[in-house]
């Protein structure tokens, strides 16, 4: 065997088979694509070429992950096009120096291969993978607001078909080892490295004259439909619709994956690459990916990790007690249980328990990638009970019940002394002050706030709330406990409403004061849309039901002092209810009709609020509205200390009440309009509507002083 190796790969060269192995071992925990990983790949083929007898590369890793994709690091500072386009290019020059050899190239996939990383597979001639729920393989660059750069929007394409490639690099997703099989990102799966290894080997000796792409041979035939057929065109017009509908112009990386695909597929493979460089400069460099970075990857990975909050490494809970058995409860224990908790469901009503169960028995099923042992073991966790008795020794509770002070007091009072010694009681209230509920508490340092979203199957933010006692321990577990469940954990300041549920308030609010005073309910929710929000507000507010909305309005009233009562968005909540009836989707009528899987806008609404019409609409107006009013609560939440850190404002906003991703959050969203440009409009719609949209004083000071929240 001889050996070798450079700044990022071990090099081996088998005689006796003709097979030299590269295996990527970038120093640090993970390999990634940078220019050490593009020096040392260039460095590595040419080694190989220059063996004697050489019949075969297989392309591997020495570290537990095959490529993490880009460093994201040397993302950041590219600003200038040419600069970006040069270091872009050079990399597929390296990837085409594999591919076209002259020997068959086989890529040995022992863990994960994200972006980049799955581009350099892409350029081999064969891919195994191992079979492993823990590996994960795909293109995610739309997350980041960018497009792969290496080749991904052609070669996937040419390998899998048109359809499967576009749904694939536009849903950002990676998939585990086995979707990747069946959907043909892989050839192969094996259950161990070693496997995995050899049997890039064996494809290798089987296969000696597989050295070229199929692209790259003369007859090649495109993955039906062909470029240039009507069915192609149709799959590009579909994707394009879906794509604006989902999107609604917000995200043009996602458009740009679409025109690189289509504009290159018919082209030869070497001017694809040109194209798909064009479009990944372009959106390399844009403002929007710059903060979509930070916040989906920086901010993220820290929140994850929980950089800068108490940790409680020795003292996890175990065994976990839920009271109430409705969607939020159920789905609590659900995850609890797939997390290898054990946990006591409890309600006070068997068909509310019997639902509970049903519930988790649906989700267990759902799990596709899991045996029936293992989802039965699952549920195995999980003991439903009527009976306060059975959620004695529990180190941790979590209320989910009705969101009364009266009630949660109740229970505290009743269960909190059955908790093991030291055990943690928490509260999933979404507005209530965590101090006012810990009143009822023994031990008020062992309360805390667990803020989870809903479905919280999905939804991935869990908003940790410190009340005025909450030790630091207690945040602490219930950090890990965040953690032991994959949710991101963002700690704040105790407060009506906390941070998310304060924000969102407003959100929803502005927009049926803007239904009460006549604007357009279809502009309304197209401005939400267009500005970027997940979800727009007269939708949200029918999920909720306006009756729900009516009562956290008088709940806060209650706990800040301020009256809402005359306020027209209230008095036309009042008549939709109260002389209506129309509550929500849950009624089928709410600000919109439903009927079987159709909704539409009430057309009622307008007869509502009569002759009223505004100074002011449009979608841009509107839109404004909207999201000043948003991030100029999330200042305030800052000016207050409701917020700890610039990160959680971004973090909290995207994850958990779907502030618009395009923007990177609240703050990056303030820096790309400008402190003083927002100043100025916050200042203007307050003498129009009222001091809700008061600038706060730091964006004030900061427009006095020029500054903003990140650096440019």
């Amino acid at each position: 065997m001889i050996t070798d190796k450079n700044d990022a790969f071990e090099l081996s060269f088998d005689p006796e088979t003709g097979i030299a192995t590269l295996a990527l071992a970038m120093a640090g925990r993970v390999n990634k694509v940078d220019e050490i990983f593009a020096r040392g790949l260039d460095a590595g083929v040419d080694w190989a070429k220059a063996r004697a007898g050489l019949k075969g590369v297989i392309l591997t890793s020495a570290h537990k992950n095959f490529c993490v994709g880009a460093d994201i690091d040397g993302l950041v500072p590219l600003r200038d096009a040419e600069r970006t386009l040069t270091w872009v290019a050079g990399l597929n020059r390296v990837f085409r120096k594999l591919e076209t050899m002259g020997v068959p190239v086989a890529c040995a996939l022992v863990g994960s291969a994200l972006g980049g990383g799955y581009e350099v597979a892409l350029a081999c001639h064969h891919r195994v993978a191992l079979d492993s729920p823990k590996v994960q393989i795909g293109l995610p660059e739309v997350s980041l607001g960018v497009i792969p750069g290496a080749g991904g929007t052609q070669r996937l394409p040419r390998l899998v078909g048109i359809q499967k490639a576009l749904e694939h690099i536009t849903m950002g997703q990676p998939v585990r080892a086995a979707k990747a099989y069946k959907l043909g990102l892989v050839e192969a799966l094996a259950p161990t490295r070693e496997a995995v290894v050899a049997a890039a080997r064996q494809w290798i000796l089987d296969h000696p004259r597989k050295t070229r792409q199929a692209w790259d041979e003369k007859g090649y035939v495109f993955p039906a439909p062909a470029p240039d057929s009507e069915d192609a065109r149709n799959i590009f017009m579909a994707a394009t619709a879906m794509i604006f509908k989902k999107t609604v112009g917000t995200m043009p990386q996602v458009e740009a994956v679409v025109s690189a695909m289509q504009e290159g597929i018919g082209l030869t493979f070497d001017r694809a690459l040109e194209v798909e460089n064009r479009h990944f400069v372009r959106c390399a460099i844009s403002d929007q990916s710059k903060d979509m970075i930070r916040t989906f990857w920086y901010f993220r990975n820290a929140a994850m990790k929980a950089d800068g909050l108490p940790s409680a490494e020795t003292h996890g809970f175990k065994k976990v007690g839920i009271l109430g058995a409705g969607m939020m409860g159920a789905g609590l224990a659900f995850i609890c249980a797939q997390r290898g908790l054990e946990v006591v469901l409890k309600d006070i009503v068997a068909a509310q328990l019997e639902a509970g169960e049903a519930h988790c028995v649906a989700e267990a099923n759902g799990k596709k990638h899991l045996d029936a042992g293992a989802r039965q073991a699952i549920l195995d966790r999980i003991t439903y009970s009527l009976d306060v008795a059975d959620l004695a020794g529990c180190d941790l509770v979590i209320e989910a019940v009705l969101e009364s002070d009266t009630v949660k007091h109740a229970v505290t009072r009743e269960i909190e002394p059955l908790l093991a010694a030291g055990g943690v009681w928490a509260s999933n209230t979404s507005a209530i002050p965590i101090t006012h509920l810990a009143t009822a508490a023994a031990h008020p340092d062992r309360f805390i706030g667990l803020h989870f979203f809903s479905p919280v199957e999905k939804m991935p933010l869990l908003e940790i709330i410190r009340g005025e006692l909450t030790s630091d321990l207690t945040i602490g577990r219930a950090v890990r406990f965040a953690q032991d469940l994959g949710k991101i954990p963002v700690l704040v300041n105790d407060g009506y409403g906390f941070f998310t549920s304060r924000v969102f308030a407003t959100y929803l609010m502005e927009a049926v004061q803007m239904v009460a005073e006549g604007h357009d309910p279809v502009l309304i929710e197209w401005a939400a849309r267009r500005a970027g929000m997940v979800v727009p507000p007269l939708k949200v507010y029918d999920e909720v039901t306006l009756r729900l909305g009516l009562k956290a309005v008088e709940q806060a009233e209650r706990y800040t002092g301020v009256s809402h009562a005359d306020a027209p968005a209230i008095k036309l909540l009042h008549e939709l209810v109260d002389e209506h009836g129309r509550i929500g989707k849950i009624a089928k009528a709410g600000f919109y009709d439903y009927a079987g899987k159709e909704r539409r806008l009430w057309p009622g609404l307008g007869a509502l609020v009569g002759d009223a019409r505004p100074a002011h609409t449009g979608v841009d107006v509107i839109a404004d509205r909207l999201m000043l009013i948003q991030v100029a609560e999330v200042a305030r939440c800052l000016e207050e200390g409701i917020l700890r850190e610039k990160r959680d404002a971004e973090i909290a906003s995207i994850f958990g009440i779907g502030f618009a991703p395009s923007s990177g959050g609240p703050l990056a969203w303030i820096d790309r309009r400008g402190v003083a440009r927002v100043v100025e409009q916050l200042t203007a719609l307050a003498a129009e509507h009222g001091p809700r949209f008061t600038p706060p004083r730091v964006l004030v000071d900061m427009a006095a002083r020029g500054e903003r929240f990140f650096a440019a």
